[in-house]
């Protein structure tokens, strides 16, 4: 029997969090005399590793350790700004359970690192609902490369042609695209129409609570 997965991105997805993320990212930035365009920003880095944004922003200069260094000021400032409102999107534990009784194997492919991870999942108890967990930690590169989700796949015991991947930003559905995926779009932090050049997007929904399990395996991209 084919086995299918769900793999949802994690942040902007499992959580309607990426206001915080933009907020730490300025107030990161605004510490070293640097004022960023809050759009532009999420639209070129959601999905991209903390070390890689830090070298666009500083240079390829930057050592491993100055990196690490600065990935744990910002991400630190997140979740202290976030921990207030740390929530599951709407519908989303309902719309796992059923995934589970319907036989879905269930995968968090993330660009966050262990700590954000822990703080989320952890934090909102939902750890043990998952099969398998992908993160920065576990591979060399950030979307748009697929590494990451083709890891989650693997890991879940799917293959790429029976995952459907959840994601909020264009280089989420990218990376989706390049591992061979379908893609549903949560419109959490950008409008459907930031999506519209993408070949794999088979659903677009405000939150879990429009989506249906079986519906979703038998879409083709729109």
């Amino acid at each position: 029997m084919t086995q299918r997965a769900f793999i949802f991105d994690m942040d902007g997805t499992i959580v309607d969090n990426m206001a915080y993320h933009v907020k730490s990212w300025l107030a990161f930035f605004a510490r070293r005399g640097h004022t960023l365009d809050a759009d532009d920003f999420f639209r070129n880095t959601a999905g991209r590793q903390g070390h890689e944004i830090m070298r666009t922003y500083f240079g390829n200069a930057l050592s491993k350790e100055e990196s690490a260094a600065l990935d744990c000021e910002k991400e630190a400032l997140y979740r202290e700004l976030y921990a207030p409102h740390l929530a599951p999107t709407a519908g989303f534990v309902d719309f796992i359970g059923r995934a589970r009784a319907a036989g879905v194997r269930l995968a968090v492919a993330t660009a966050a690192p262990p700590e954000n991870i822990d703080f989320t999942l952890d934090g909102l108890a939902l750890r043990q609902q998952f099969d398998a967990i992908a993160g920065a930690a576990d591979v060399a590169r950030g979307k748009p490369h697929p590494d990451v989700f083709l890891l989650a796949a693997e890991r879940a015991g799917a293959r790429p042609a029976d995952s459907i991947v959840f994601e909020d930003a264009p280089l989420g559905v990218e990376a989706a695209r390049r591992a061979g995926m379908r893609a549903v779009v949560l419109t959490t932090t950008l409008p459907a129409a930031a999506f519209q050049e993408f070949d794999n997007v088979i659903a677009v929904a405000r939150d879990f609570s429009e989506l249906d399990v079986d519906a979703l395996f038998a879409s083709a991209p729109l």
